[in-house]
């Protein structure tokens, strides 16, 4: 929550929920194991705190039953979310598989329908995952479900750990809806991204961890040293001293 007003204060114009992140806050592993009830308070509080419009990552839809992810969507919806990110690959037992692209296709093509019939616009932002899955054929199998994916009315492509410049731009070019992808470290610059046709970039879970990093080393001084007068804690708190000025 708080990380979402911080995004807000600091001219961000959109947020995005990382289900790693969330889950990891609240003491779940990531892969749906987290109830759905408590993403959804999450994202109420958000939703309630912030004016910037949000997307809600919901994995593979904390269902495989795709009337319940349906339902799961129209919730999220009502409380605020404006757009959803939803995977083509499941958590079974801590090992994550890619679901069959036709299968998958249909329960986008029948989410679609379902939410058009009930006057729900909400946008559909579909992630396929061979690329962060290290799968043979990444680019060719991340371009053919992303056709195929449009085709049952997917409204953007999330492709995440695709970093290669030429590699980005065959994949904008297979499809006329948005590409999304995520930061790592070769990602080109934002500047060459947007050159490259892509419109969305997600920071996925890495700033939440790289806080953690910063609240683990400020931890372990403090218990060296036995002391809150350490160098680096002096420095910590000079710098939210010149801030609180």
């Amino acid at each position: 929550m708080n990380s979402a007003l911080i995004h807000e204060k600091m001219g961000y114009k959109a947020l995005g929920t990382s289900s790693a992140a969330m889950a990891e806050s609240l003491g779940y592993e990531d892969g749906e194991t987290m109830p759905f009830d408590e993403l959804l308070y999450i994202v109420n509080a958000i939703t309630q705190k912030t004016s910037c419009p949000l997307t809600v990552d919901i994995e593979a839809g904390y269902s495989r039953d795709t009337q319940q992810i349906v339902e799961h969507i129209t919730r999220l919806n009502e409380v605020g979310a404006v757009g959803i990110n939803l995977e083509d690959s499941i958590v079974i037992r801590g090992h994550r598989e890619i679901v069959q692209s036709s299968g998958f296709s249909e329960t986008v093509k029948t989410i679609k329908n379902s939410l058009t019939q009930k006057g729900i616009n909400i946008f559909l932002n579909i992630r396929t995952d061979a690329f962060i899955m290290g799968l043979e054929n990444a680019l060719e199998a991340s371009i053919a479900r992303a056709i195929l994916y449009e085709e049952s009315g997917a409204d953007g492509i999330f492709v995440p750990a695709i970093t290669n410049p030429k590699d980005i731009e065959k994949l904008v070019a297979s499809v006329s809806i948005p590409i999304n992808v995520m930061t790592m470290p070769n990602l080109p610059n934002f500047h060459t991204l947007q050159t490259l046709g892509v419109k969305r970039v997600s920071m996925g879970p890495f700033i939440y961890n790289k806080m953690n990093e910063h609240l683990s080393d400020t931890l372990k001084n403090i218990n060296t040293h036995q002391s809150f007068n350490s160098p680096w804690i002096r420095i910590i708190s000079a710098i939210g001293k010149r801030k609180a000025s």
